[in-house]
């Protein structure tokens, strides 16, 4: 079903020199020593301050998302969600520039639902510290950002993939409830920017599947095939960060034990749903951290992880599809797994293209160009089943 026609309702936002005062004094709490340790994490990133071609472009976002943040701290969405909920459009008038919230109270009861607090959201991607840039192997012609402690990432949109996100939102949300476990990128919010009277630029902020990052030592981005699978690696030595791709990761496995099985299991129950909604050429995004001797097996934190695992809204259609685990004891825990030597990122990310006119169009085309060769633009059903096939195959 598609997503109410949105009703925009224009307000003028608070001063961003107010936002900005409010974060910077909560940052400056931070103490010195957090603030060194902060900045050692971010190797490899690059500060967008000033002088950087990006740099009055984030400025805004921080101001715009500084106020919009503010009016879900002041009107929280109360009682049972409605269709207006996803529906609202707030356009908040800025000194330049203005900020557009799509679906502001539905994302507020995410973002609640996952158990971060509004103040925390507010500080982390309001003007309190710059936005990190990062060189992405993506083809695409996206922008992407990480929010200073690299805790949210900042992705610019088309504005067809925003329809479409929109469109499924309360789908989205609905599975997320029926399996709070889901590998799926936990989104955040979806917004619009117009600098004075110019064309709307359109972002989503989602959780980070990187995080922390700091002790991370390889990243990858895995959809399943092999055309423009490849990227060189940096240099060894190299303080750059490049997230690399199917054929790098060839000779290599993923060693997860006894969650093998419960990791086969979401990647099935959350790639069929993806092809319920004809989507195509999401990514599991991986990364590797070595575990610390201390870290490994269940230890001392059994009761307080246990407790964990059991948090989330129980499913009255389907009790036995909530395929829960003991989750580690770590920020960001929804997408962490432990195995026996090495913990584990992992995020299917990407969620908003699909498999329409022109995607059949590239189907056809990339038929004739590649033949016997396996490439992203397949039908969402044979996608959803070659990933699968993949992380069989990969994991032990």
């Amino acid at each position: 079903m598609a997503a109410p026609s949105p009703r925009p309702r224009e307000v003028l936002a608070p001063s961003p020199e107010a936002g900005r005062r409010a974060t910077t004094s909560s940052s400056s709490r931070r103490g010195l020593l957090w603030r060194l340790r902060d900045k050692q994490s971010r190797l490899g990133l690059f500060e967008i301050g000033p002088g950087h071609e990006l740099h009055q472009l984030t400025c805004m976002m921080q101001a715009g998302l500084w106020a919009a943040t503010q009016v879900s701290m002041d009107h929280p969405p109360t009682g049972p969600p409605t269709e207006e909920d996803f529906s609202e459009v707030l356009i908040q008038v800025h000194e330049g520039f203005e900020l557009g919230t799509l679906a502001g109270p539905a994302f507020a009861r995410l973002r609640r639902s996952l158990g971060l607090a509004e103040e925390d959201y507010q500080a982390a991607l309001g003007p309190g510290g710059p936005y990190l840039q990062f060189l992405s192997t993506s083809k695409s012609k996206a922008s992407f950002f990480l929010s200073h402690d690299q805790r949210f990432f900042l992705k610019t949109q088309q504005r067809q993939e925003v329809q479409a996100l929109l469109t499924h939102l309360p789908r989205y949300v609905q599975h997320l409830q029926r399996h709070p476990h889901s590998l799926l990128a936990r989104l955040l919010g979806v917004y619009s920017l117009r600098v004075a009277r110019g064309k709307k630029k359109y972002f989503i902020i989602m959780q980070s599947v990187f995080y922390p990052a700091s002790r991370i030592s390889e990243r990858y981005d895995i959809k399943g095939c092999e055309v423009s699978r490849w990227v060189e690696p940096a240099p060894e030595g190299s303080p750059l960060v490049l997230v690399l791709k199917d054929l790098n990761f060839q000779g290599k496995t993923i060693n997860l034990g006894p969650q093998r099985s419960w990791f086969l299991r979401q990647m099935e129950l959350d790639t069929a749903f993806l092809r319920e909604l004809n989507v195509l050429d999401y990514s599991l995004l991986m990364a590797f951290q070595r575990l610390h001797d201390d870290e490994r097996g269940l230890g001392r934190s059994l009761i307080f992880r246990t407790a964990r695992s059991l948090r989330g809204v129980q499913s009255p259609e389907e009790p036995g599809a909530q395929n829960r685990r003991l989750l580690p004891d770590a920020p960001n825990a929804l997408h962490i797994l432990d195995g026996p030597e090495q913990r584990y990122f992992l995020g299917v990310v990407d969620l908003a293209t699909v498999y329409g006119l022109r995607k059949r169009l590239e189907h056809l085309w990339k038929t004739l160009r590649y033949p016997g060769r396996t490439f992203s633009t397949v039908s969402p059903a044979r996608y959803a089943r070659r990933l699968c096939q993949w992380v069989e195959a990969h994991t032990e």
